[in-house]
C-alpha cells in the first residue's frame, strides 16, 4: 500500500484516488437507473404514434400526452433537488425509481386519454427528480481530474435507455392492439431496481459531512480507498452541520449570473430536444412513412447518440466543459437546420443522425457542468432547479410542434429547434470553466482548489 501521512480532507482523499471498482459500481448502478428513466421517456414517443393510429387522437390530444409528463418532471426536478440536499442523494434516487416505475406499470392499464394523462404526470414526478440527483451523487465521488468524463459516461446510459425504448417501439408496440400496453408494462422495471439502489449505492461523503455523520463518511471514503489499494490518512474535523441554504441562494452573490446562464441553456436544449425526439416518429409517420419504417428510422437515428457521448466524454477533459458544450450545441443547431431542409429518405436519416450525435453529446456536457457550479449544500438544489426550469420548455415544445407544422411544416419545426440550440450555445459561453478543479472550489469567489495529492 502507498504511504502518506499528510492531512487531507475526505473530499481530497476521494479526489486523489484512481478510478476503481467502487467508481465503476457507482456509475453502473446509477447509470442503470438513468437508462430506465430514458427508456420510459422514449417509450411515450412510440406510444403516441400507436395511439394516433388506434384511438384516432387529434394533434392536440397527442401534444398533451407528450407534455403532461414534463409538467410532472418540472415539479419533480425542483422538489427532488431540495429533498436530496435535505435527506440525501441515495434516498431520493431510490424513491424516484420506485415512483416512476409503479406509475409506468399502472399506465399500461390506461382506459382513456384522461387516465393516461394522470399516470404520465405521476411518472414525470419520479423521472424529473431522478436525473439531477443521480448526476450530483456521481459527481461528488468522481476524482476531479476525470469528473467531467465520468458524468458524461453516466449520461451515456441515456442513449442505452432510449435505444431500448426504440427496440421496444420497433418490435413490441406494432405487434398488436395491446402492444403499447406491453411496452409500458416493461417500464415498471425501475420499481424493482429501486431496492438495489437503496441497498447497494453509497451516500455522498460531502452530504454526510454536512449532516455531521462523520463516521459514515469516513467508512465510505475508506471503502473507496481499499478498492484503490490506497492507505487512509488523517482528515481534519469538518465544519459543524449546517441546514440547506434554500433555493433563494441560487440568486445571491456570484451565483446569480451562473444560474441565469445555466437556466437559459437548460430551457433551450430541453425545448429543442424534446420537441424533436418526442414527435420524431409521429412526424415521420405524418410525412408518409409507414408506422414500422418511422420506428426503424427513429431507432437508427437514436443509435447515433452513443458515439456522440463518447466524443463528448473525451473532449470534456481535453478541451474543457465550456468549449465542449458550446461546440456540441452549435453542431446540434447545424443538424437541426440540415434536417429542416432534408427532402429525401437518405437525407432525413443522415441529418437526423447528425442532430442525434451532437445533441446528446451536448446533454452529456451539460450534466457534467451543472453540479460543479454550486457548493455542496446547494448542489442538488441548483441542479434540480435548473432541470426543473428546463422542463418548462419540454412542456411547451410538444404543444408548439403542431402549431409550427400547421404554419410551415416539418422544415419550420426543425428550423425553430436550430434557433434554440444557437441561443443555448451563446449562453454556454457565460458558464465557468471548471475542468480539473475541486468541487469545493467556488468559481464566483475565485478560490483555487487545494493541490491534489496522492
Amino acid at each position: 500500500m502507498s504511504e502518506t501521512t499528510s492531512p487531507l480532507t475526505r473530499a481530497e482523499r476521494l479526489d486523489r484516488l484512481p478510478v476503481n471498482r467502487e467508481h465503476h459500481r457507482l456509475v453502473v448502478g446509477s447509470g442503470i437507473g438513468w437508462a430506465l428513466d430514458a427508456m420510459d421517456v422514449g417509450l411515450i414517443s412510440f406510444v403516441m404514434t400507436a395511439l394516433v393510429a388506434q384511438w384516432g387522437l387529434s394533434n392536440g390530444e397527442v401534444s398533451w400526452i407528450g407534455s403532461i409528463g414534463f409538467v410532472g418532471m418540472a415539479l419533480g426536478a425542483t422538489l427532488g433537488g431540495l429533498l436530496a440536499d435535505r435527506f440525501g442523494r441515495r434516498q431520493v434516487f431510490a424513491l424516484t425509481l420506485l415512483v416512476f416505475g409503479l406509475a409506468t406499470g399502472a399506465a399500461a392499464l390506461s382506459w382513456s386519454v384522461g387516465a393516461l394523462l394522470v399516470f404520465r404526470f405521476l411518472i414525470g414526478l419520479g423521472l424529473g427528480a431522478e436525473l439531477p440527483v443521480a448526476s450530483t451523487l456521481v459527481s461528488e465521488f468522481a476524482p476531479a481530474r476525470v469528473r467531467g468524463r465520468v458524468v458524461v459516461l453516466l449520461e451515456a446510459f441515456w442513449a442505452v435507455g432510449w435505444t431500448l425504448a426504440a427496440l421496444i417501439g420497433y418490435f413490441v408496440v406494432p405487434a398488436g392492439d395491446d402492444g403499447w400496453r406491453w411496452a409500458l408494462a416493461l417500464g415498471a422495471v425501475p420499481a424493482l431496481y429501486a431496492v438495489v439502489v437503496r441497498r447497494g449505492l453509497p451516500e455522498s461523503v460531502r452530504f454526510l459531512e454536512l449532516r455531521g455523520r462523520t463516521d459514515e463518511a469516513e467508512a465510505t471514503v475508506r471503502r473507496f480507498e481499499r478498492a484503490a489499494d490506497v492507505a487512509p490518512v488523517p482528515s481534519p474535523a469538518p465544519a459543524p452541520p449546517t441546514a440547506p441554504p434554500g433555493a433563494r441562494a441560487l440568486w445571491t452573490g456570484g451565483a446569480g449570473r451562473r444560474t441565469a446562464a445555466l437556466w437559459i441553456v437548460w430551457f433551450s436544449i430541453n425545448f429543442a430536444y424534446y420537441g424533436a425526439f418526442i414527435w420524431l416518429p409521429t412526424l415521420l409517420f405524418n410525412d408518409g412513412f409507414s408506422l414500422v419504417k418511422s420506428f426503424q428510422y427513429t431507432l437508427i437515428i437514436t443509435l447515433a447518440q452513443l458515439p456522440g457521448y463518447a466524443v463528448a466524454a473525451y473532449l470534456i477533459e481535453k478541451w474543457g466543459r465550456r468549449p465542449t458544450l458550446a461546440t456540441f450545441l452549435l453542431g446540434s443547431a447545424l443538424g437541426a437546420g440540415l434536417f429542416a431542409a432534408a427532402d429525401a429518405d437518405t437525407a432525413v436519416l443522415v441529418t437526423g443522425m447528425v442532430l442525434s450525435f451532437f445533441n446528446l453529446g451536448a446533454w452529456g456536457a451539460l450534466y457534467a457542468v451543472t453540479p460543479e457550479i454550486y457548493p455542496t449544500a446547494l448542489r442538488a438544489t441548483g441542479a434540480g432547479a435548473a432541470a426543473g426550469f428546463g422542463r418548462l420548455a419540454s412542456i411547451a415544445a410538444p404543444l408548439c410542434v403542431p402549431l409550427l407544422v400547421d404554419a410551415g411544416g416539418t422544415g419550420l419545426v426543425f428550423a425553430t429547434f436550430a434557433a434554440f440550440f444557437l441561443v443555448a450555445a451563446l449562453a454556454a459561453l457565460a458558464l465557468p470553466e471548471l475542468r480539473g478543479r475541486s468541487l469545493d472550489a467556488d468559481p464566483a469567489r475565485g478560490v483555487t482548489p487545494s493541490t491534489l495529492r496522492g
